[in-house]
């Protein structure tokens, strides 16, 4: 066939430190492998330079393409980007941080050639990462499981697709607010697994914290299940025990004769109902931004500039 085999896509963003380590060696698998292959390298509005050392590694690599969206848009949407740009009859994603090991990519490629149309990459292994944030990132795994319905222990961006799913991924799901791990797990095709042990990174550090992932998880979650709207009845149902335990003390107070405790009692249980509202009513508002947001029907993400790629026409980066 013409054209590429391969294609792997790699979001970045301020990686300046450690891109061109990541890109080599992704370069040396993919030469390993003998296959036709480009590599798309997204970078996600840094303000660094980190799309200029990209374009300079083009000089030891011609097939590296590069691609710079006029801002940053995050992470689901340089994946998007880079998938619609890649034209090989498979489609790797891995992060731009080493943490995903490109020596992988072999066993990921002979799953595919064995009949599987998506391959995932499962974290066995977080030794080095800080106690709070392997917790976070188990729990938030351990929610998405529970509210998804399938296993996403362990799960990452590390993926291998079929050209025919991922032309789905990108063209089938016109939503904004994208789940990546879901999406590749929710379109079923037939699937397999390859374990790997998270790297370190040679360069540079991660600016992902503890409250990052807690949003991110939150965001996710609101975006990909209804989990979430399904609390809000719930809340209702404790409101309504908490109301009847108090009905019930308050009236053996008044059978036994003694005075019912008014003040106190009706404090809490305003602040108490009050509160159980409020965080039913953000419950709503969170999904009602959502639906806004895609009612817009924006662009999912904009180009601000590309190098290497056959309709590029900003000469001057090369």
């Amino acid at each position: 066939m013409s054209g590429p085999v391969l294609s792997v896509v790699i979001p970045v963003h301020q990686e300046q430190a450690v891109v061109a380590i990541t890109l080599g060696a992704v370069s040396d698998a993919l030469r390993a492998l003998g296959e036709p292959y480009e590599i798309i390298v997204v970078d996600d509005g840094s303000t660094d330079h980190t799309f200029e050392h990209c374009v300079q590694f083009r000089r030891q690599d011609p097939q590296v393409r590069v691609l710079g969206l006029s801002r940053r848009y995050g992470k689901e949407a340089a994946l998007v980007a880079g998938m619609a740009r890649a034209s090989g009859a498979a489609v790797i994603t891995l992060d731009g941080d080493m943490q995903h090991p490109p020596s992988k990519i072999g066993e990921f490629v002979q799953c595919w050639r064995a009949g599987a149309q998506v391959v995932h990459g499962v974290k066995i292994d977080r030794y080095f990462e800080g106690f709070f944030h392997r917790l976070a990132a188990r729990a938030f795994n351990w929610v998405l499981s529970r509210a998804a319905g399938f296993d996403m222990v362990g799960s990452s961006d590390f993926k291998l697709f079929d050209r025919a799913v991922a032309d789905t991924l990108v063209n089938r799901f016109p939503e904004h607010h994208r789940f990546h791990r879901g999406l590749s797990i929710w379109v079923g095709y037939k699937q397999a697994s390859v374990p790997f042990k998270v790297g370190e990174r040679p360069a540079g550090h991660s600016r992902w914290r503890v409250a990052d992932l807690v949003n991110y998880g939150w965001n996710t979650l609101t975006a990909y299940s209804s989990l979430p709207l399904q609390l809000v009845p719930l809340l209702g149902l404790l409101m309504l025990a908490v109301s009847f335990v108090l009905g019930l003390e308050a009236l053996a107070s008044r059978i036994q004769g003694g005075a019912v405790s008014g003040f106190a009692t009706l404090e809490v249980t305003i602040l108490f109902t009050g509160s159980m509202i409020m965080i039913g009513l953000g419950i709503l508002g969170q999904y009602l931004a959502r639906m806004y947001d895609e009612v817009k029907q924006r662009p999912l993400f904009l180009v601000g500039r590309e190098v290497g790629f056959a309709e590029n026409v900003n000469r001057h980066y090369e």
